[in-house]
C-alpha cells in the first residue's frame, strides 16, 4: 500500500513538471505568504467585468498578491469611505469621481501620489481636475459625460436640438427621447444650456431663479406631453432605447455595452433650445485614489499604476467602453478608430468639469427632490424649487458649537464611583456572596450567551448613544452635549410639524405601523381561519402560496412592487386603465405613494400572522367548539368566544414584534416610494440613514435620531410586555 501512494505521488509529480513545462510553472507562494489588496469601487455592469479582468491579469503577473475587490453602491459610497478608511479597515486603493476631491482632502482621507512622469502618462487637464495646490492626488483612468444615443432608422440624421428631437413626427408608440429627468446630474446639461447652474463659485445652491424654472418648466411641459418618460429610471432608458420604443436616449458611454446590433449611434449633446446655447453636461474625471492608513501601500500603487495605463486602460476601453485617460490607449491605431470613443472624447471636451466644492456633493439630493416634486404632478416648478433649495440651506446649515466636555465626564465619574460603591457593598453582603457562589455554575453556562449579547447588542448600543453626544461631518467629530437632541426635538428651529421634523415623522412611522399590524393581523387571522376549516381543500398548496411572499427577501419584493406602481409601465396602472380608471402617479402625492407602501408591506407581513395563528389554533381544543356547538353557539359566537380569548396569549407576542419590525422597516420604504413626495413618506430610521450617509455624514445625528427610536420603541412596547406578564 505505501508503495502504491509512493507510485501515486511519483506520477502527480511527473504530471506537474510535465504542465509546467508546457503551460508555465505554477505559482508556489503559500496563501499565506500572499498580500491582500482591497479595491473598493461602485462599478457595474460591463466596468465591474473589465475591472475583474484587469485585477485576474495584475494576479497572474504578480503570484504573491491577491487582488480584492468590493463594489460598494454609489449612494453610500463616500460615507462609507469616510468611516472606513481612519480606522484602517479601508481599502488601500478606491475608483471615485473627481468632484468629491476637496471633501476627501478636508476629511484627511487621501494622500498625495508620489511624483512620477504623470504629465507624459495623461492629459493635463485631467491631471489639473485631480490636484490640488499644486498637488496630485489621483490618477485619471476615464472621463464621462452625457450625450446623445440615437437610433438612424428613425431619425436620419442627428437632431439640431433637443427642442427639435421632441417636436419630430415619429411611428406611433414611439418615444422621441428618453432619459432620467429626475436625476440632477442629466438635467444640469440642460440647466447651463438655459444659463444656470446647480452650484456657484462660492458653493451656493444654484437650482433655483429663472433659469432653473425655464428648465423645468420645459421639462414639466414635455413630460406632460408623453415626449419623454414619467419616473424613467437608468434601467428604463436602457430598455426603452435597446427595443427601439424611443427615438433617442441621454445617457453616458455605461449605456453602450447593453446595446446589441448596430442601429443605433451618438454624437455630442445637441443644444437644449434651437437657436440657443450649447447643452454642457458635466464632464467627471473618474480617478483611482491612493487613501490615508493603507495597509498594502506599495502594492497598491503598483495595483493603481496597472489599472489606469498599458494593459489595465485597454481593457477598460474594449470591454468597459470608457474613454480612457492614458495616452498609450488613446493613441492606439483600434482604439482611435473607434467612432463611439472618439465622440464621447469630444463630448468630454465641450463639457463642463463638475465642481469640486465640498456643496457639490450635497447639491443632488435637493435638486432631485424639485425635479419629482415638479414632474410627478405634485408642485409648480417654483414651489418645488423653493422646497429644493430650503432643504439644501436645512442640510449644510451651521453645527452645533463645540462645548467642554468636563461636565459630561464628572457625571461619568460620580456615575462609575456610584457604581464601584454599589459593587463593594454586594460583595461585602455574606448573603449575596453566598447566593453568587451558588449560582456560579449557571454564570458558567451563560457567559458565552453574555459575551455574544454584549459584543454584539450592548456595546454597539452603548457606542451609539455616545456618538449622539458629538457632531461633526464624517469622523472629524466634537462633543456638543444635548445639542443634536434639542435640534431635533425643536426641529432645527423650524415649524414642529414641517416638513422633514422629527415631529412629524414620528406620526408618519406611528401611523405606518399602526396601518400595517392593523392589515397584517386582519388578513393572517382570517387567512388562518379558512385554512384551518376541515373542510377546506387544498390545504397545502394553498399554505404554501400564501408563505412565499415572507419566503422571498424583502427588498426583491420591494422592487418588484416598485416597478408594479410605476405612472407609465406599472401593472397597477395598466389594471386601472382595463378597469375604465385614470392612470395614477403613486409617488406624486402622500396618500398615495403611503399606500403603496402600505400594500408592499401588507404583501409582506401577512404571512407571518397567518403562521403563527395557524399554530395557535391547532392547540385549540376541538371539544370546545363541540361544547359550544351543543349549547347552540353560531360561529361569530364561537369565534368571538372561544377562538378569540385563546387566540391573544399567542398572538400577543408575535403583534410586539410585528409592531417592532414594522416601526423599523427600512426596506420598503427606501426602496418603493424612496420618502416620495418630497420626504413626506419618511419614517425615523430611514431619516436616521438619510442623516448618517447620504446628508453629510452627520453621525451624531443619525445616533441621536437612533436613540430617540431606541426610547420610543421601549414605551411603546411596554404595555406589551405588562400584558404578557399578567397572562
Amino acid at each position: 500500500m505505501i508503495r502504491r501512494a509512493r507510485q501515486i505521488t511519483l506520477n502527480a509529480a511527473l504530471a506537474t513538471l510535465a504542465l509546467s513545462a508546457l503551460f508555465g510553472a505554477p505559482s508556489t507562494v503559500a496563501a499565506q505568504d500572499r498580500e491582500t489588496v482591497r479595491l473598493w469601487h461602485a462599478y457595474a455592469g460591463a466596468e465591474e467585468e473589465a475591472l475583474k479582468e484587469i485585477a485576474e491579469r495584475f494576479e497572474a503577473t504578480h503570484p504573491d498578491v491577491d487582488v480584492e475587490l468590493l463594489a460598494v453602491a454609489f449612494g453610500a459610497y463616500a460615507a462609507k469611505l469616510e468611516a472606513a478608511i481612519p480606522t484602517g479597515r479601508g481599502p488601500d486603493v478606491f475608483i471615485d469621481a473627481h468632484e468629491r476631491l476637496t471633501s476627501y482632502r478636508e476629511s484627511g482621507l487621501v494622500r498625495a501620489i508620489p511624483a512620477a512622469n504623470n504629465a507624459e502618462l495623461f492629459p493635463a487637464t485631467h491631471l489639473a481636475a485631480l490636484s490640488a495646490e499644486g498637488t496630485l492626488y489621483g490618477l485619471p483612468l476615464s472621463v464621462k459625460c452625457a450625450a446623445l444615443y440615437y437610433h438612424p432608422s428613425l431619425l436620419s440624421s442627428p437632431p439640431s436640438s433637443l427642442e427639435a428631437l421632441v417636436e419630430m413626427s415619429l411611428p406611433e408608440g414611439t418615444t422621441p427621447l428618453v432619459f432620467e429627468a429626475e436625476n440632477a446630474y442629466y438635467v444640469a446639461a440642460l440647466l447651463h444650456a438655459d444659463g444656470g447652474a446647480m452650484i456657484d463659485e462660492a458653493g451656493d445652491y444654484g437650482f433655483v431663479g429663472d433659469a432653473a424654472e425655464r428648465t423645468l418648466t420645459t421639462l414639466t411641459e414635455w413630460t406632460t406631453r408623453g415626449a419623454i418618460p414619467e419616473e424613467a429610471s437608468g434601467e428604463l432608458v436602457k430598455r426603452l432605447f435597446a427595443s427601439g420604443d424611443a427615438a433617442a436616449a441621454i445617457s453616458g458611454p455605461w449605456l453602450a455595452p447593453d446595446l446589441s446590433g448596430d442601429d443605433w449611434a451618438v454624437v455630442p449633446l445637441p443644444p437644449f433650445r434651437e437657436g440657443g446655447l450649447e447643452s454642457e453636461p458635466y464632464a467627471t474625471v473618474e480617478a483611482i485614489f491612493f487613501p490615508a492608513n493603507a495597509r498594502s501601500e506599495a502594492r497598491g500603487q503598483e495595483l493603481a499604476r496597472f489599472i489606469a495605463t498599458g494593459a489595465g486602460a485597454m481593457i477598460r476601453a474594449r470591454t468597459a467602453r470608457q474613454v480612457v485617460s492614458a495616452r498609450d490607449a488613446v493613441l492606439d491605431p483600434g482604439l482611435a478608430a473607434d467612432d463611439f470613443l472618439a465622440t464621447f472624447r469630444d463630448a468630454g471636451e465641450r463639457a463642463r468639469p463638475m465642481p469640486t466644492h465640498a456643496n457639490m456633493r450635497y447639491t443632488f439630493e435637493p435638486a432631485t427632490r424639485a425635479l419629482r416634486a415638479a414632474l410627478r404632478g405634485g408642485f409648480a416648478p417654483r414651489d418645488a424649487l423653493a422646497s429644493g433649495a430650503r432643504f439644501f440651506s436645512d442640510v449644510t446649515r451651521p453645527l452645533p458649537e463645540r462645548r467642554d466636555p468636563m461636565f459630561a465626564l464628572v457625571l461619568i465619574g460620580l456615575f462609575l464611583f456610584g457604581l464601584v460603591v454599589l459593587l463593594a457593598r454586594t460583595a461585602r453582603d455574606p448573603v449575596r456572596r453566598a447566593a453568587i457562589r451558588d449560582s456560579l455554575p449557571a454564570y458558567k453556562y451563560m457567559a458565552h450567551a453574555f459575551v455574544a449579547v454584549g459584543g454584539l447588542v450592548i456595546l454597539p448600543l452603548a457606542v451609539g448613544a455616545a456618538v449622539s453626544f458629538f457632531s461633526g461631518r464624517g469622523r472629524d467629530l466634537y462633543f456638543v452635549g444635548f445639542a443634536n437632541y434639542v435640534e431635533i426635538l425643536t426641529a432645527r428651529g423650524g415649524d414642529l410639524l414641517g416638513s422633514g421634523s422629527f415631529w412629524l415623522v414620528l406620526l408618519v412611522t406611528a401611523l405606518w405601523t399602526l396601518a400595517n399590524l392593523t392589515l397584517h393581523l386582519v388578513i393572517g387571522v382570517a387567512l388562518a381561519l379558512l385554512l384551518n376549516r376541515p373542510s377546506q381543500a387544498l390545504k397545502g398548496p394553498y399554505r404554501v402560496l400564501l408563505i412565499l411572499p415572507w419566503a422571498v427577501p424583502s427588498y426583491v419584493t420591494a422592487l418588484a412592487w416598485k416597478g408594479m406602481f410605476h405612472r407609465q409601465f406599472g401593472a397597477v396602472n395598466e389594471i386601472l386603465i382595463a378597469l375604465g380608471a385614470e392612470p395614477v402617479s403613486w409617488f406624486a402625492k402622500w396618500s398615495t405613494a403611503f399606500s403603496a407602501n402600505v400594500a408592499t408591506n401588507v404583501w409582506l407581513g401577512f404571512p407571518f400572522m397567518m403562521v403563527v395563528t395557524l399554530g395557535a389554533l391547532s392547540a385549540i381544543p376541538k371539544e370546545l367548539y363541540q361544547a359550544a356547538a351543543v349549547d347552540g353557539a353560531t360561529p361569530w359566537q364561537q369565534f368571538r368566544h372561544v377562538t378569540a380569548p385563546l387566540l391573544i396569549p399567542s398572538l400577543a407576542p408575535a403583534v410586539a414584534m410585528g409592531a417592532v419590525w414594522t416601526f423599523n422597516m427600512f426596506n420598503v420604504v427606501f426602496l418603493v416610494s424612496g420618502g416620495e413626495p418630497g420626504g413626506g413618506t419618511e419614517i425615523l430610521v430611514s431619516e436616521a440613514y438619510r442623516w448618517a450617509f447620504t446628508r453629510s455624514s452627520q453621525y451624531g445625528y443619525a445616533a441621536a435620531y437612533a436613540v430617540l427610536i431606541f426610547f420610543v420603541l421601549l414605551l411603546a412596547t411596554r404595555p406589551f410586555a405588562k400584558k404578557l406578564e399578567a397572562m
